[in-house]
């Protein structure tokens, strides 16, 4: 009887929690600037008992992108699934209301008797460059985002200096990770989870250490998990060649990452996590939120990374000032987004499987519906080792060598270290895939065609 009481408590707070989210197009009534758009709360609603809206997610091939990456499972495995998370959910609830009437607890405690031991072990670690993110996922039930994010804003004394209530902190967290479709092969939860992680590896460096205000850590972590927010799972060019929604809303132009920062704006709002802060403050931190993750977008890539090379070049940065601070979290971030091809071989090969897997499938939608197949999508033409070597030697390579510039430590040394040698494994890997066909010899060269635009085009993808 009591197990069946705490349920129906359970289940009627959930209810309560995910009935005050608004879906589809909504906005703020007192500013309708703050238009923001989720594609995945009628997945959530429908976890929790509310009837899906029966809405197609574009108006010309109506791709659902709530199962475009899904795969097909046994029918006993999917309600174990849901309920391990929904008990999850309340675990972050629950911890976080006894958190209230004690603030002289350690708040590393957040993390329950299912995880004290080697999720909270791994946690003393979190700023190694070897950090397995894939391990401390499967440790935490699918929750890495939610606990990293939480131990680094406690460790870095975010929570307490700027006063943030403890329930809205979690409540938000949980929120982005929901908010992530974690049907993508990699632009999921996982993903945000792992380019936190490698932004506090950058905050930790010397130069930024020693320059960063609490602000620009609070802003620079918020960003890191935020900022690929309910990504659909396809590039920019999918979206405006498809006619979809989004692209219209944000005219063309840096459609994912506008409609990121909008959803992480969203999610401030809805929980009021800056509520009590005077609204000039709160509006700041979502422009400044935005100005980070709008830096994300790979077609201005050469501009930043122009700007930062011109930086170096004449010994101008000068991290005293807010808008130079506020520049190097940017490239920081830049350089979080796609590092995973300077992680150790282990982790960095998955990564490389997961986006590649990615890419082909948006490739396979769009041969199946007879449109132009995007750069790197299409898997008779490319091959993971084709992608990579591509993306790392006129994307990643030029970027992390400035950063290795602007911060000459052991871990950019490392990063430089392991974006050679995984470019080498991949170069090695290559003859063979060429070589299993008669027309093998031509694949490479179409792989390594126009270089720039066809790197550029994966960095749409991962930003």
């Amino acid at each position: 009887m009591g197990i069946a009481l705490v349920w129906s408590i359970i289940t009627v707070l959930v209810r309560w929690i995910f009935s005050k989210r608004r879906g589809a197009i909504s906005y703020d009534s007192s500013d309708q600037t703050a238009l923001y758009i989720r594609m995945l709360d009628v997945r959530v609603r429908s976890q929790v008992g509310f009837e899906p809206e029966r809405r197609g997610s574009h108006p010309y091939l109506g791709v659902d992108f709530r199962t475009l990456h899904s795969r097909a499972e046994s029918a006993g495995s999917i309600p174990a699934r849901r309920i391990r998370r929904l008990f999850s959910f309340q675990r972050h609830l629950l911890s976080s209301r006894l958190l209230r009437g004690a603030p002289h607890l350690n708040t590393l405690h957040i993390l329950d008797e299912d995880y004290c031991g080697q999720a909270k072990c791994m946690l003393e670690k979190v700023g190694t460059w070897n950090f397995d993110i894939f391990l401390f996922d499967r440790l935490t039930n699918g929750n890495s985002l939610v606990f990293l994010t939480f131990h680094l804003l406690n460790q870095y004394g975010l929570i307490e200096l700027f006063q943030l209530d403890m329930v809205k902190v979690r409540r938000f967290l949980v929120l982005v990770q929901e908010d992530y479709h974690n049907q993508n092969p990699y632009h999921n939860a996982v993903h945000a989870a792992d380019v936190t992680q490698a932004m506090h590896c950058y905050l930790r460096e010397p130069k930024l250490a020693q320059s960063l205000t609490s602000f620009d850590i609070l802003l620079g972590l918020l960003a890191a998990a935020t900022h690929d927010l309910d990504h659909p799972g396809v590039n920019q060019p999918f979206l405006i060649k498809t006619n979809h929604y989004l692209a219209a809303l944000y005219r063309n132009t840096s459609v994912l990452e506008n409609h990121h920062w909008r959803s992480a704006v969203g999610l401030l709002r809805e929980t009021d996590l800056f509520s009590h802060l005077p609204a000039e403050d709160s509006l700041g931190i979502e422009r400044q939120l935005g100005s980070l993750i709008l830096a994300t977008d790979i077609s201005r890539q050469n501009d930043y990374l122009s700007r930062f090379r011109t930086h170096l070049d004449e010994n101008s940065l000068c991290l005293g000032q807010s808008s130079h601070r506020h520049f190097s979290l940017q490239m920081a971030l830049k350089c979080a987004d796609i590092c995973n091809p300077c992680r150790p071989w282990e982790l960095s090969k998955q990564w490389s499987e997961k986006v590649t897997e990615e890419f082909f499938h948006q490739g396979d939608i769009e041969k199946k519906h007879k449109l132009e197949i995007s750069p790197l999508c299409d898997s008779e033409a490319n091959t993971i080792a084709s992608v990579q070597i591509g993306f790392m030697t006129y994307v990643v390579e030029p970027l992390f060598a400035e950063w290795a510039r602007f911060s000459d430590t052991r871990l950019s040394q490392t990063m430089l270290g392991h974006l050679g040698l995984n470019k080498a494994s991949w170069s090695a890997m290559e003859p063979e895939a060429s070589g299993s066909s008669e027309e093998g010899e031509s694949e490479p060269t179409r792989a390594t065609e126009e270089p720039s635009s066809r790197a550029l085009s994966q960095g749409s993808q991962e930003s």
